[in-house]
């Protein structure tokens, strides 16, 4: 009697990837709920142009603030409900099922997935940089021309019309935008992990709402409880398990305090950048071995 032929062994693919990765992205992109938090942040970012009165150094401060603000807020929205819907849309529609029947590994369907809304956060941040680039260089236009009919020419008026134009988009405010892209691209990849055990996409969403307000709230905690308990070795062992499984969501803030002018420190970036590497890795793989032993 023959013995049967073994399974052979499916190597990565990229070209597998790459194509769950644009399905998905094409798929997240048609949601309703993408356009509508795309414009709420849009209107957010544009709604700065109320401070035609200030002054123009105080226009830029508050247009950064609210501009930065908004990046923040909606990537994190984006990344949690368009992961949160991932799985269980897969699950109810039974796509999951037609994908792995075919030589498709589930780390493959898992990465893909997970780029997929990578994507898709890019693209969203991509268009809200354009947007506040676009305010900002309205409001830039506004006040020279402001500076003109206001001041003669002269040193003076060549003085104020240098401050105007050397307050346009600096790339100091680059680094931290990417690191917003970072703190969403964590934020998804925790999300997936939720959605690989969870039983609803309510859950998944609620869960991760929590966390990323733990998530803030939590150097507040670590400083209370070293202050309070002492910093012994099981103390701090204790917090990296914390930050282990709870990232630390200010540490990804890293334009909240900076000044027109100011540069985020190079190693300060790296190391940021190094930090939400390791929890994207980190929580991704532990999704893939939790949706790897599961029953579908």
């Amino acid at each position: 009697m023959t013995a049967p032929a073994a399974t052979p062994h499916r190597a990565f693919s990229l070209a597998r990837v790459f194509a769950i990765a644009s399905n998905t992205l094409l798929e997240l992109v048609r949601l309703k709920v993408f356009y509508f938090l795309l414009l709420f942040a849009l209107l957010g970012i544009g709604s700065s142009v109320i401070t035609a009165e200030m002054r123009f150094q105080e226009q830029f401060k508050v247009l950064q603030d609210v501009s930065l603000g908004a990046m923040s807020i909606f990537t994190w929205l984006l990344a949690v409900l368009a992961t949160a819907m991932l799985l269980p849309k897969d699950i109810e529609e039974r796509t999951l099922y037609t994908i792995l029947a075919k030589p498709v590994p589930r780390f493959e369907y898992l990465l893909g997935k997970l780029l997929g809304v990578f994507a898709l956060l890019a693209v969203a941040l991509a268009l809200m940089v354009a947007m506040f680039v676009v305010v900002l260089y309205t409001q830039q236009q506004t006040a020279l021309a402001d500076n003109l009919r206001g001041m003669a020419p002269g040193p003076e008026l060549d003085a104020a019309q240098q401050e105007v134009r050397a307050s346009f988009f600096q790339a100091s405010l680059v680094p931290g935008i990417l690191i917003i892209y970072v703190k969403a691209a964590v934020c998804a990849t925790l999300t997936l992990l939720l959605s690989t055990f969870a039983t609803s996409s309510i859950f998944t969403i609620i869960v991760s709402v929590v966390i990323y307000i733990i998530g803030h709230v939590q150097p507040i905690a670590r400083e209370y409880w070293l202050a309070t308990k002492g910093a012994g070795a099981l103390t701090k062992v204790f917090l990296a398990l914390i930050a282990l499984l709870i990232p630390d969501m200010k540490a990804f803030d890293l334009l909240s305090d900076l000044h027109p002018g100011e540069v985020i420190a190079q190693m300060l970036f790296w190391q940021t950048a190094g930090l939400g590497a390791l929890y994207v890795t980190i929580y991704f793989l532990v999704g893939y071995f939790i949706f790897a032993g599961k029953e579908l």
